[in-house]
């Protein structure tokens, strides 16, 4: 490992360009960070940057975003062939894999070796432990986790997960990063489902029961939490957009670590992932895309 870059001259690194990575890398882009992006599945990371330069052109053509900021922040984006080019010169680096403990742990060994001394390690993980993946690498002090939501370049909140060992000035960075790319930070201690999730999964899981009982259509039912609760988006089309396979996945891990009815997945869900009706992301799921 070299010596710790500078925050504001150091690179962040962005491990996976699926469905979060890509959007975590536009809004570190637009914030002005130099950005490279890293993914093991071939043809991933150009799939991930043709989607950032969708997104930017939405924005341009909205107003949202000027023309000179899009290109300036499509200049700031680099592919990476390997995890030790992704992360050489990063201050910050962070990891947006699948939802499994072995995939993250995995990525945070490599990190670790290859990241300079000092940078501050993340993870994405919307449930799995922090703590547990700090150790993984030889400086748990400097792993945290950051919660991004889906798509990451529209919604405010970022969720700061602070682990056993992390340290007050991997916290501090954390905070300082959040509100350089525009969003609002939340800080929760490393429990399973942190503050969002388990939030989040009750009420998703509980629609998908209100479905499988028949109480009303998906459509009514995102109505009633939309209009009637002032949610921007129903549970239904927000379990399409995040994945029912992603869901499941939480929803299980919650149930061995929590116990408790309500992590207890519906037949419903395990049905529709099992006949692959996975959302947005298949083209089905309890809406057509």
């Amino acid at each position: 490992m070299t010596e710790s870059p500078d925050q504001q001259t150091g690179t962040v690194a962005v491990i996976g360009a699926g469905t979060m990575g890509h959007g975590i890398a536009q809004v570190s882009a637009m914030a002005g960070y130099r950005v490279t992006l890293y993914d093991p599945q071939p043809g991933a990371v150009d799939k991930g940057l043709a989607r950032v330069g969708e997104n930017l052109d939405r924005g341009v053509e909205r107003g949202k975003v000027s023309a000179d900021d899009a290109a300036a922040a499509r200049a700031r984006l680099s592919p990476a062939d390997a995890v030790k080019d992704a992360v050489k010169d990063a201050w910050l680096v962070i990891e947006a894999a699948p939802e499994q403990m072995e995939i993250k742990e995995r990525i945070f060994a490599d990190v670790y070796g290859f990241a300079p001394e000092g940078a501050v390690l993340a993870t994405n993980t919307s449930s799995l432990s922090v703590t547990r993946i700090a150790a993984a690498t030889g400086a748990p002090e400097r792993v945290i986790g950051l919660h991004f939501f889906n798509p990451v370049h529209i919604m405010k909140l970022l969720e700061v997960v602070r682990g056993r060992d992390t340290s007050d000035a991997t916290l501090e960075a954390a905070l300082g990063y959040a509100r350089a790319i525009g969003k609002e930070p939340i800080v929760v201690t490393d429990t399973p489902g942190f503050a969002s999730s388990r939030l989040g999964i009750t009420l998703g899981l509980e629609a998908i029961r209100m479905v499988e009982q028949g109480v009303a259509s998906p459509d009514d039912i995102d109505k009633a939490m939309e209009l009637g609760y002032n949610h921007p988006m129903g549970p239904l089309k927000l379990t399409d957009l995040v994945g029912l396979d992603v869901r499941l996945g939480i929803a299980e891990y919650l149930h061995r670590e929590l116990g408790g009815d309500q992590y207890v997945p519906p037949r419903l869900l395990r049905t529709m992932v099992s006949e692959g009706k996975l959302g947005k992301k298949s083209g089905e799921g309890f809406y057509k895309w």
